[in-house]
């Protein structure tokens, strides 16, 4: 994703919570997982927009799909335009191995947010 013309948004404490994306006489607000959050709108509704938005969505938990069509519940654990890093969701256990996902950005496909999916028994 072109990002040359991307302008960034920070909140007042100086943490960056997404970018306005210039679109015709409007802007669109753009996540820091790189994921468009409807139309373009005016500056200031999209720097709102942003705002309310802030940053919570990255400890929410998320469904990776691997390769083999398993779904794994994941936590990201990393994100910039560079990646994004996810591990398996080991509940807080401090024993558990590391399983670590390195993805691109913006979010693919086969990362979503959790939500009200149901979910495998296992999980």
């Amino acid at each position: 994703m072109d990002r040359s013309d991307f302008i960034e948004h920070r909140r007042p404490d100086g943490e960056l919570v997404g970018w306005l994306r210039p679109e015709g006489e409007g802007f669109v607000p753009v996540d820091l997982l790189g994921r468009e959050h409807g139309g373009a709108v005016d500056w200031l509704d999209g720097e709102t927009l942003l705002e309310e938005l802030g940053i919570r969505y990255l400890a929410d938990p998320y469904v990776l799909r691997l390769e083999n069509g398993t779904e794994l519940r994941v936590r990201i654990t990393e994100v910039s335009t560079r990646g994004i890093v996810v591990k398996k969701d080991d509940f807080g256990a401090i024993d558990a191995p590391l399983v670590r996902y390195e993805l691109a950005w913006p979010m693919p496909p086969e990362l979503t947010p959790l939500g009200e999916r149901e979910l495998p028994a296992a999980w």
